[in-house]
């Protein structure tokens, strides 16, 4: 929620005044002579549920009306997008376009409503503002959720959550501008969006504007702090737009910081004029990539479990969704000794481009942008990234690791290989390891031996845990992890089973691992919270040896719209743990949502590592290769009595 919430009354009074006195002021005279450090701010303000529901943009709209802005210095804001605005002047009935300036604030026009998720009405948009309020330096300023690469950003409630795509957007602005790589139409192009800083927003708007500002992660819902951009604007209208973007930065994390949201945010500032260099650098890095694949197609399968071990942004389960965003200069690291040739030379490229840049202690290893990876083996989400991708190799060796073929044009795009046939992809549709047998050692453990060629077919090992009732006949999920020792080199696996697993105030929940950091882990947990699905965020800080709830945000919808506001737990919310089972008489059906226990939100809330007790427990290997197949171990099977952990195995038939 937004940081201003508690004085959203006060906001509405304060808007009610200023809007008064703005009309009474206000004249019809219009000067649209530019002149010396004038600038002008056009700010998209597309309020979806973040408006209808949390009152998001009224709280930013009060922000910015705290600075009493100079002459020189006006904000141009079209809103749209929500089915009800949580205070008495914007009409959802209409596109609305504002002005606020140093006369205060002046509605300008209203429009027909329509999509604020159309390339039209973007263009609309900014052919009114380059019309009347042209200016020696310009920002555009995206508000909203944002989904990365594919999705894109600007998802309008009214409209079914049509969102603008990058190809529509790079559309609106090439219909109103001259577009330039050395003489960009805007000083900053900003996103106060989640997921939006990636290396294909860079490269869309590298003709565009000469700086990006834009988060990796997404974004808490406080979002940009208004109050500090616009007073650092009004103070020093001389700043050029990297300054200005490190203003922008620089409040965001002081904003954070006063609600308690800083821990996992991210926000950088690119420089666009840098892109055009950097890409072809990225794009012999996917070239190197994609030629080692072809020659030895299990190069994709360990280049795989390094992306799945780098550091991701937004959804990264079944449960959450998949944005398939991962850091780039993270999987350049990673990878420095498969592709030798281009890592360092990727990693320099983007270490210039990138001006400045914060985040939190949870986000250690986000370095600017983000990059498209398939994690999930989605063909469809790939193909829709194929229309909108930056750089061409890249997309090359996804289409060969997710199908095993090369069109024409790729195989042309490694003609230097003097190919003709494509090697064919071990994967594990083919391998025959569905129901794979366990041994049992000495110690108890359950150990999975694929032998040496595990690693390379296989992105991901992970382990799936049930709880199992004989008498109540049923068994639930508890959830997946990685906690298990891993011997890739031998293709052995052994687990760490220890009889414990996360709750809320002693309840067990169903939790999926999402990211792994030096000193932490970042969980997913999926529950109802007051009758809505939403995933609750939980970290676990290696050093203060403790779980943490962070918030709930819902899940990314089927437009691949990421939820910008995080949710808080408030006393009185009630939370209903969800698990997955069925019955064990049932055998062969699939696992259906299960509603469990019921809490109660209030001052004494606490996630903790909690004993499973006494009764039977079922643990499977889940594999997983880079095409999204997935095969699963013979059952293990857990009795625990008294603190004592029998293991034995069980086939699968």
């Amino acid at each position: 929620m937004k940081k201003k919430k508690t004085f959203k009354i006060l906001a509405v009074v304060v808007l009610v005044v200023i809007i008064i006195i703005s009309l009474a002021l206000c004249g019809d005279d219009t000067d649209n002579m530019a002149s010396d450090n004038e600038w002008a701010v056009y700010l998209y303000l597309c309020g979806s549920d973040l408006e209808s529901e949390y009152g998001a943009a009224t709280n930013d709209l009060a922000e910015l009306l705290e600075v009493q802005l100079p002459e020189n210095v006006k904000v141009v804001i079209q809103t749209g997008g929500a089915n009800q605005w949580q205070n008495e002047f914007v009409d959802p009935e209409f596109l609305e376009r504002y002005v606020y300036d140093s006369n205060g604030l002046q509605l300008i026009e209203q429009q027909p409503s329509a999509s604020m998720g159309s390339q039209e009405t973007l263009s609309d948009f900014l052919a009114f503002a380059k019309a009347n309020y042209p200016s020696d330096k310009t920002a555009f300023m995206f508000w909203n959720h944002g989904g990365g690469s594919v999705a894109g950003a600007a998802f309008d409630q009214i409209y079914g959550n049509d969102g603008l795509t990058l190809d529509e957007m790079y559309g609106a602005f090439g219909e109103n501008y001259e577009l330039s790589e050395d003489n960009p139409p805007f000083e900053l192009i900003g996103f106060d969006t989640c997921l939006m800083a990636t290396v294909d927003v860079a490269y869309t708007y590298s003709d565009i504007g000469k700086y990006l500002v834009a988060s990796q992660e997404l974004e808490p819902g406080n979002g940009w702090n208004y109050t500090g951009w616009a007073q650092g604007l009004a103070e020093d209208p001389t700043m050029d737009g990297l300054e200005f973007g490190k203003v922008i930065c620089d409040s965001y994390q002081e904003g954070c910081e006063l609600v308690g949201t800083q821990d996992d945010i991210t926000l950088s500032v690119t420089n666009l004029s840098k892109i055009p260099e950097f890409i072809r650098t990225y794009d012999q890095f996917g070239k190197e990539a994609l030629i080692n694949a072809t020659q030895d197609p299990s190069f994709i399968s360990n280049f795989g479990r390094i992306a799945v071990a780098t550091e991701k942004y937004g959804g990264n389960t079944k449960e959450q969704g998949f944005t398939n965003m991962v850091d780039l200069g993270h999987l350049a690291r990673q990878s420095s000794e498969m592709l030798p040739e281009t890592s360092e030379s990727v990693l320099a490229a983007l270490e210039d481009c990138i001006e400045y840049k914060v985040n939190g202690p949870y986000r250690a290893e986000a370095t600017g942008l983000s990059c498209y990876y398939s994690l999930n083996g989605d063909v469809n989400d790939f193909n829709k990234y194929v229309g909108i991708g930056a750089g061409e190799a890249f997309k090359y060796y996804y289409a060969y690791g997710l199908t095993g073929e090369l069109s024409e044009e790729g195989m042309k795009y490694i003609a230097e290989t003097k190919m003709k046939s494509l090697p064919p992809l071990n994967t594990l549709e083919s391998q025959g390891w569905e129901h794979h047998p366990i041994e049992v050692d000495n110690d108890g453990s359950a150990i999975l031996n694929l032998g040496s060629g595990a690693q390379d077919i296989l992105t991901s090992v992970n382990l799936l845990l049930y709880i199992v009732d004989v008498e109540e006949d049923i068994m639930l999920l508890l959830g997946r992890d990685n906690d298990l020792y891993g011997d890739w080199e031998n293709g052995v696996f052994k687990d760490n089973f220890r009889g414990v697993w996360g709750g809320i105030n002693g309840n067990l929940v169903y939790m999926e691992i999402v990211a792994e950091g030096d000193g932490y882990n970042l969980y997913s947990v999926p529950i109802l919270l007051n009758g809505e699905e939403y995933n609750l965020s939980v970290v676990y800080d290696f050093e203060k040896e403790a779980y943490e709830i962070q918030g709930a945000r819902k899940p990314i919808d089927e437009s691949g719209m990421a939820d910008k506001n995080l949710r808080y737990l408030v006393e009185g919310d009630i939370i209903t743990t969800i698990h997955y089972g069925r019955a064990i008489s049932d055998d062969g059906i699939d696992l259906t949502p299960v509603e469990i226990d019921q809490i109660k939100v209030d001052d004494d809330l606490i996630f903790e590592e909690i004993d499973l007790g006494d009764g039977m427990y079922m643990m499977l290997y889940e594999m997983q290769d880079m095409q999204g197949y997935v095969a699963l171990s013979d059952i293990i099977i857990f009795d625990m009595e008294n603190g004592n952990i029998s293991t034995s195995t069980m086939e699968v038939e």
